[in-house]
């Protein structure tokens, strides 16, 4: 299970439900330079000093620290809403700030924050995508002094890379926590405010410490890059679902800038890189109340599912020999395929007869 982290977070609530972290990758960051024999300190007797070179290393990484929080936190803002609060990145001069859709969530009007002070601005909802959970709202009368971040590639991330995580936890603006990535490739899911299911392909799993309120801040890089935007955080089931320490989960930027540059371009989603059949879907139970597949409630006009012959009351069992007993398994086995892709689809007509269709995938727009 995972977390989200907006929600309450203005009172300093303990509790969360989808955290976020954002991020933009580069090449491994590595000291700016590496002691030389020759320019080691001498210890007695003209012998290299053992400290000297650790020594060395250790004031690099430090000032490398130092240099990334001064770079990149005046670009992490904290985002207000009737319901509670996030974190965004400002993603260009025009003054649109990237962030997650669940911390947008119904609102089209919000209250923006620089970790540097000052009144807070005025902002309004540019296109949100929730299936993604991303979003872009845009400062009222342009950039007003915000500094857009620099966002880098997250397909050069490599596990064990030092990253920071920027946002504003349990309100607290400015907030820096670190870390290294701890994985890539995973694949996330999360419910939102209404209970809504939202999955997450090809997401990093990070150690560095997120909380609520850092989702849809900045996952950084030594580089002073954003590799990623935080949005969830591991929930240990059995400890009673508390939170599961180190374990916090960010959209990579490869995904993020896709998403951020069509919504800013037209307010919606027109190609997200994501496989999808085109269809609405419900859970559907066995006699026993054990799910059994997945109810097919609407089929979209021109689909893939459509065109492969799948029609409204047939229920999906499995997709490429994958069970799919419920809507959530559907959506994180979907999130692996591309669209273009030709999968085999297992279903039950609503006579009980079964069936096995080839389907050409769509792309889930939104």
């Amino acid at each position: 299970m995972k977390q989200r982290a907006n929600k309450g977070a203005a009172a300093a609530a303990v509790c969360v439900a989808l955290l976020a972290a954002a991020g933009c990758g580069s090449s491994t960051p590595k000291p700016k330079s590496t002691p030389a024999a020759s320019s080691t300190a001498a210890g007695p007797g003209g012998a290299a000093s053992p400290n000297s070179s650790s020594t060395q290393v250790s004031d690099q990484l430090q000032s490398d620290y130092e240099t990334m929080v001064a770079n990149v936190l005046p670009s992490v803002v904290q985002i207000s809403t009737d319901s509670g609060l996030g974190s965004g990145v400002v993603y260009d001069s025009k003054g649109d700030i990237l962030t997650n859709a669940h911390v947008v969530g119904q609102a089209t009007s919000f209250m923006v924050t620089q970790p540097t002070g000052g009144r807070p601005l005025t902002a309004s909802l540019v296109g949100s995508f929730p299936t993604g959970d991303l979003a872009v709202i845009r400062v009222s009368g342009g950039a007003n002094g915000l500094r857009p971040a620099k966002f880098g590639d997250s397909t050069k991330l490599k596990v064990g890379q030092i990253v920071l995580a920027m946002g504003s936890p349990l309100g607290l603006t400015g907030t820096v926590t670190e870390g290294i990535v701890s994985a890539l490739g995973r694949t996330v899911t999360s419910n939102d405010a209404n209970g809504a299911a939202i999955t997450v392909g090809d997401a990093i799993q990070t150690s560095a410490a997120i909380n609520n309120g850092n989702s849809g801040g900045a996952l950084v890089d030594l580089s002073s890059e954003v590799v990623g935007i935080p949005s969830a955080a591991a929930l240990n089931p059995e400890l009673g679902n508390s939170a599961a320490p180190g374990i916090g989960f960010a959209i990579p930027t490869a995904t993020a800038t896709r998403i951020a540059d069509q919504l800013i371009a037209s307010g919606k989603v027109t190609d997200s890189g994501r496989a999808a059949l085109g269809v609405k879907v419900q859970g559907v139970v066995d006699n026993n109340g054990t799910p059994a597949g997945v109810g097919i409630a609407q089929v979209e006009a021109n689909s893939a599912a459509g065109a492969a012959g799948l029609k409204v009351g047939d229920v999906i069992t499995a997709v490429n020999g994958t069970p799919t007993p419920d809507p959530t398994t559907l959506s994180q086995v979907l999130v692996t395929l591309k669209p273009g892709q030709q999968v085999k689809v297992d279903y039950t007509s609503p006579d009980g007869s079964k069936h096995t269709a080839t389907v050409t995938l769509g792309t889930l727009n939104g």
